[in-house]
């Protein structure tokens, strides 16, 4: 008779109200002696399981939007987010990768238009510290690392990673000799300098000094090749970025940044070597170049027509070739300026 009648499938509520139930009793000291722990983590697992079947649909069937518009109310008016991201380590694997993702989409869906999430998350700021932290834990950083990376989709939750102490400690973790977790946190940081324009400028503006200080020692002079390769890609894409045309114009008049990047096309990585290029010929175009600029291009003039001469990508770039060219004419026509 069993399998006559199919078990009726629960409502998200019921779904979410039960996740809760079992993240309590998870969460309690004396579940790790209670013989039903493991019956409520097989639970726990399921449900989370039926969530990310509900938001990402199956084999079977696509999601269904009434069903995912309810779930994301309930997730985030019974607070699960929280719990799962503070009890994220006490989960066995799968379940931490099926809640990695739940979370993640989570962060897309609306409600009546709107990203519930943002307010959500504006409401719980100190759980993007815990997400940030979590690049300390090896085992949990890829998994922290994803959930962050969509919660910073938010212009709130950016906002706050860079303006609060959180953003510093993506320094060391762009030193962090495990490839995996480094390449993760070097994918977040790059998010939160190029994703929201206006806010990243902003930030930069205020944060001139200490930043660039902190990026041109720790990041583009860093005995890591990865790091430095990221490092001065990044600073390409920053520096080229129209939002941020002060901060260029800034940055490529310091004798010390100029200094940085002339070492930086004299490393023996061709990748390094041409993303350097796309800094260094920001100095060269600029036509308001302070005289020490224009100084140090000058002692150093033959040298670097030898040496752009021969410059050459590995494919063919018409782009790359007008660049070089460009700068190349720059640099012939030099003449001294007068220090006022």
């Amino acid at each position: 008779m069993k399998g006559i009648f199919k078990t009726k499938p629960r409502t998200p509520a019921e779904l979410v109200r039960s996740t809760r139930e079992l993240l309590a009793y998870i969460d309690m000291p004396t579940a790790s002696r209670d013989g039903k722990k493991e019956e409520k983590m097989a639970d726990l697992g399921k449900n989370i399981r039926e969530m990310k079947v509900i938001l990402y649909g199956n084999s079977e069937s696509e999601p269904v939007p009434e069903a995912c518009t309810q779930l994301t109310q309930e997730f985030f008016r019974e607070n699960i987010m929280r719990l799962l991201i503070v009890l994220l380590s006490k989960l066995d694997l799968e379940t931490r990768k099926d809640t990695t993702q739940v979370i993640a989409n989570l962060q897309r869906q609306q409600v009546h238009s709107r990203l519930i999430a943002s307010d959500y998350l504006d409401s719980n700021k100190d759980l993007l510290d815990i997400l940030v932290a979590g690049y300390d834990n090896t085992d949990m950083a890829l998994h922290y690392g994803t959930m962050l990376r969509e919660c910073i989709r938010h212009q709130v939750a950016a906002r706050y990673v860079l303006e609060s102490e959180n953003l510093r400690k993506f320094f060391g973790y762009l030193e962090i000799p495990n490839f995996e977790v480094q390449s993760d946190a070097a994918a977040t940081f790059r998010e939160l300098l190029t994703r929201h324009k206006s806010t990243v400028a902003e930030f930069l503006t205020k944060n001139y000094d200490w930043f660039f200080a902190e990026y041109n020692s720790k990041l583009l002079k860093s005995s890591n090749y990865i790091t430095r390769r990221q490092a001065v890609k990044l600073l390409s894409d920053m520096l080229l970025d129209r939002a941020n045309a002060a901060i260029m114009m800034r940055y490529v008049s310091s004798k010390d940044n100029l200094r940085i990047l002339m070492d930086l096309l004299r490393e023996p990585s061709k990748n390094i070597q041409v993303e350097s290029f796309h800094v260094f010929k920001i100095f060269v175009a600029n036509q308001h170049k302070p005289p020490e600029i224009v100084s140090i291009l000058l002692a150093n003039r033959n040298k670097l027509l030898r040496f752009f001469s021969d410059f050459k990508t590995d494919k063919a770039d018409e782009q790359f070739d007008n660049d070089k060219a460009q700068v190349l004419k720059e640099i012939s026509g030099l003449e001294p300026k007068e220090k006022t």
